[in-house]
C-alpha cells in the first residue's frame, strides 16, 4: 500500500515520476478524465483550508471520483470516542483513500503504518509535501534549466520550509534559507542534519536572497500557532521591492498563501510581475491528481 507522507520517504526517481505525470495531466486532463472512476477520496480538515480543499475536491472529481469532506470532531478522529485506527477501519468500509490535513504530523505516520487505506499528509505542524511538489512544478514550468536555480527561502522555520528542505536534499539544488537567529537557534541541530554545500543558513535577507532566482516566504506565525510575540524577529525580513532587486533579473516571487500582506511581503511584490502564487495555487491541483493516482494505482 502506497502513502503520501513526506517528500524524504521517496527516492529521486519517484520524484520525477510524480511531477512527469502532474505535467502530462495538465496537459491533456481528459486523458486522465475517468482514472478514478467509483473511486472515493476522503478529505478530513483540523485546520481552514481554502487551496487545499479546492485542489482535491476538484482534482479528483475532474480525475472521475468522488469526494467525502468530513471534519475531524464530527467523526471522532481525536481518540476521544474512540482509537482513530478503529475509525480509520470503518472509513475504510467506504472509501478508497484519505487525505489528513491536522496539527498531529505523529498520528498520520502512525496511521500510514497499519496498511489501512492510502493516506495523503494535506499539511501537518511538521511538514506540507503537497505544497512543496506543487511548487516545484511551478518552479520547472518558469525555469527550464531548474537544477541550477538558487532559491532564497526568506521567513519562519516552519512546516513549508522543512519540506522544502527535504526536497532540496534530494535534488541537491542551491538553497538558502534566511532565517532570524533568534528562531533558528531552536532549529540549528536539525538544519545541520540536513546541510550539505548547497543548503546555507543567513541571517540578513538581503545578503541571501542575493543573484537567486526564486524568492519564497509565508506567514510568520503560522495558522494555529501561539507565538505572535516572535514577530519582533522578523524586522527588515518583509520581501519588498529592495529585496527583489538584489535578487537576479529573472527572480520569481512564490508564497503558498494566505498571505499577511505589510508582513511577510509588501503588496507590490504579491501583485506585482515577479509573483506566481496563483500558477502555485493552481498547481496543486495538478500534483496533488498525481499523487492521487500514484497512491490508488494498483
Amino acid at each position: 500500500m502506497k502513502h503520501f507522507i513526506d517528500i524524504n520517504n521517496f527516492k529521486k526517481k519517484e520524484i520525477d515520476e510524480i511531477i512527469s505525470l502532474a505535467k502530462k495531466i495538465k496537459k491533456n486532463p481528459k486523458k486522465y478524465s475517468s482514472f478514478c472512476k467509483d473511486k472515493t477520496l476522503g478529505l478530513i480538515f483540523e485546520k481552514q483550508s481554502l487551496r487545499t480543499r479546492l485542489s482535491f475536491n476538484v482534482g479528483m472529481q475532474k480525475l472521475g471520483g468522488f469526494v467525502l469532506e468530513m471534519q475531524s470532531k464530527d467523526i471522532g478522529f481525536d481518540n476521544k470516542r474512540e482509537k482513530a485506527e478503529d475509525v480509520l477501519n470503518v472509513l475504510s468500509q467506504y472509501i478508497d483513500c484519505l487525505m489528513i490535513r491536522n496539527n498531529n504530523h505523529k498520528q498520520i505516520v502512525n496511521l500510514s503504518k497499519e496498511n489501512i487505506l492510502p493516506i495523503i499528509n494535506g499539511l501537518t505542524e511538521y511538514s506540507h509535501p503537497c505544497q512543496i511538489l506543487g511548487d516545484f512544478l511551478t518552479l520547472q514550468e518558469k525555469f527550464k534549466n531548474y537544477k541550477n536555480l538558487k532559491i532564497a527561502w526568506i521567513g519562519d522555520y516552519n512546516n513549508v520550509l522543512r519540506s522544502l528542505i527535504h526536497l532540496q536534499n534530494i535534488y541537491n539544488f542551491k538553497l538558502n534559507v534566511v532565517v532570524p537567529n533568534q528562531i533558528f537557534k531552536y532549529y540549528k541541530n536539525e538544519f545541520l542534519k540536513s546541510k550539505n554545500k548547497n543548503l546555507k543558513h543567513y541571517y540578513d535577507p538581503i545578503s541571501g536572497s542575493d543573484k537567486s532566482n526564486c524568492i519564497m516566504t509565508d506567514v510568520w506565525v503560522s495558522m494555529g500557532e501561539k507565538g505572535n510575540n516572535k514577530k519582533k524577529y522578523f524586522k527588515n525580513f518583509s520581501v519588498n521591492r529592495n529585496i527583489i532587486s538584489k535578487a537576479a533579473k529573472n527572480v520569481i516571487f512564490m508564497h503558498c498563501l494566505p498571505a499577511k500582506r505589510g508582513q511577510e511581503v509588501t503588496s507590490d511584490v504579491l501583485d506585482g510581475k515577479n509573483s506566481v502564487v496563483l500558477m502555485q495555487a493552481k498547481n496543486r491541483m495538478y500534483i496533488q491528481q498525481a499523487i492521487l493516482i500514484y497512491v490508488l494505482k494498483k
